[in-house]
């Protein structure tokens, strides 16, 4: 969704407001570190001007420790707020992040399972990161800028207004005019760099996790170069923000030098006038010079806040996706006895998978389902875990409408396992125990006993200790489809929807897998998808799917 940089802006600003405290005591402390700063070499000058001054007797002592005084406050001060900022950035960077993780698991599985992995993963890691800019270094930096301005202009209005007016005008042209321009100029490449990033992200991510692939049919050329060019492009595209930024740069200095010669010439003309004393010329001069520091720092937000409002604009496209499924909280809770399908159909956009779909599942029953691939096996599954819902017709679990029960009732009356287990970065056993946490050691080896891959765990050098490589990749397609299956028995769930369980199991493995769901039959009701006749010779009932249809 494209929404404009104000309202990103106002999105952002609005997480602050639990920290507004400690946003006001960092403001606070920016406004005096700058009044230090920018007045430290006016005080000089009025004491060097004192000190030359042969008829003034006044001591310059006073002005040396001000000065001395002023030199350890800015210090200080710049410190305060820096941390101040940094503290509010990165607690909400974390809050952030605890939104988009339940963003996410709000609208899983249906967003998981058709997102671009490596866009989504550069959204979650350097889009939330790249918050810390404009939370760090935003929003106190505009805050702090207008006040310096009205203070910088009360004071050389004092001395003359004309005085106050350059000094306005060279404010606002560094700090408002410079930026604005400098964004629009980068607003479609700040754009097209974090969408750069993240598509090559998802090339690199996609390239890892088929490097077996690559290698075998010797790709690996071909891979680096559509790399090569994909870099190529994202860095062409930086170097067109490093441009503007030092377009911005340059204009800014230029502008600082523009308006300090126009001060003196403004000054000068006074003291001719007999409106102001030479001293406070020189003092008017000095002060402007030395008070570009705030107005300067949103000089240089100009090339770099583009990227940072585009990736908060995609962050903010997942907070306010809605999701596809909404989580049942209140809804009935049941046993299982049995699920029906009733003239089910659905599509994915415009693709029809499923056409007027029904089918009976009776307590205790294993139903096989076959069918070639893309008719719609697996849809089905999905559908009956309330992945999506259907389109039309419906879909029943103990004659309750499947949208009608609590979803934690329908998790725990189901256990689906599909045919790519995903096993995480952790040992073999809590693996398992993400099915049932409380499971006793025993529970977990019946449970892989009955999957037929207990005996392969305790021939590891540390049995259930094991720990599984990313992605499971240490494992065969056939290992972890077995130790999926112990996941899903441990669950102890009712209902048990496999798809092509035996898909990478030799015909011993599937042998071992077939008769402990035979010996199963009455405790569970097994929905069985498989294209394999000899996974289909268990079943008590079989559907074939065609074509999104049922016969």
């Amino acid at each position: 969704m494209k929404r404009s940089n104000l309202k990103v802006m106002a999105r952002m600003m609005g997480l602050v407001a639990p920290l507004a405290g400690i946003m006001l005591l960092a403001i606070l402390c920016g406004v005096a570190g700058f009044c230090c700063a920018n007045f430290l070499p006016v005080v000089a000058v009025r004491g060097a001007l004192i000190a030359v001054d042969p008829s003034n007797s006044m001591p310059i002592t006073p002005y040396c420790i001000v000065l001395a005084a002023m030199a350890v406050a800015r210090g200080v001060l710049h410190y305060i707020e820096q941390r101040s900022n940094h503290y509010i950035a990165f607690k909400l960077l974390a809050h952030i992040r605890d939104l988009v993780f339940a963003a996410l698991r709000r609208l899983a599985p249906a967003k998981l399972a058709g997102a671009d992995r490596g866009a989504l993963i550069s959204t979650i890691t350097s889009d939330v990161e790249l918050l810390e800019v404009f939370y760090a270094h935003t929003i106190s930096p505009i805050v702090i800028a207008v006040l310096m301005t009205a203070i910088m202009c009360v004071f050389l209005g004092r001395i003359h207004p004309a005085l106050a007016v350059v000094a306005l005008s060279a404010y606002v042209c560094v700090g408002v005019v410079v930026p604005v321009l400098t964004s629009r100029a980068s607003g479609e490449l700040g754009m097209a760099s974090r969408d750069g990033a993240a598509s090559l992200a998802g090339y690199v991510l996609d390239g890892l996790r088929g490097l077996s692939q690559v290698l075998q049919f010797r790709a690996g050329g071909m891979r680096l170069a559509e790399l090569d060019r994909r870099s190529e492009e994202l860095v062409d595209v930086q170097r067109g923000l490093r441009k503007v930024a030092s377009r911005s740069t340059g204009s800014a200095t230029e502008l600082i030098l523009l308006f300090s010669t126009l001060q003196l010439v403004v000054a000068a003309v006074l003291v001719g006038d007999g409106a102001i004393a030479g001293a406070d010329a020189i003092i008017a001069v000095v002060a402007l010079i030395s008070s570009f520091g705030p107005v300067l720092a949103l000089a240089n937000l100009g090339s770099t806040l583009q990227g940072t409002l585009a990736s908060a604009n995609r962050v903010l496209d997942i907070l306010d996706e809605e999701p596809q499924v909404e989580e049942n909280l209140d809804g009935a809770e049941i046993s299982f006895d049995g699920a029906a399908v009733d003239g089910v159909s659905f599509s994915y956009g415009d693709e029809q998978v499923l056409d007027d779909v029904s089918l009976a599942i009776e307590p205790g029953q294993i139903v096989g389902i076959t069918g070639r691939s893309g008719s719609g096996k697996s849809t089905l599954c999905r559908l009956l875990m309330r992945f999506w819902d259907v389109d039309s017709g419906e879909i029943r679990l103990s004659d309750t409408p499947i949208a009608g029960i609590r979803t934690s009732s329908l998790r725990a009356q189901e256990a689906f396992v599909e045919q790519d287990t995903h096993l995480f970065h952790d040992s073999i056993r809590d693996n398992l125990l993400i099915a049932k946490p409380d499971a006793s050691q025993e529970e977990v080896e019946a449970a892989c006993r009955a999957a037929s891959v207990h005996d392969f765990i305790m021939s590891l050098p540390n049995g259930y200790d094991t720990m599984v490589g990313e992605l499971g990749d240490t494992l065969s397609g056939g290992e972890r489809q077995r130790l999926g299956l112990a996941r899903a028995f441990l669950h102890e769930a009712p209902f048990l929807l496999l798809d092509e369980p035996t898909s990478n199991l030799d015909s011993l493995n599937e042998g071992v897998i077939l008769k402990s769901l035979d010996e199963q039959r009455g405790e569970r009701t097994v929905l069985l998808v498989s294209h394999r006749a000899s996974t289909m010779a268990i079943a008590d009932t079989t559907y074939s799917m065609d074509s999104g249809r049922v016969s």
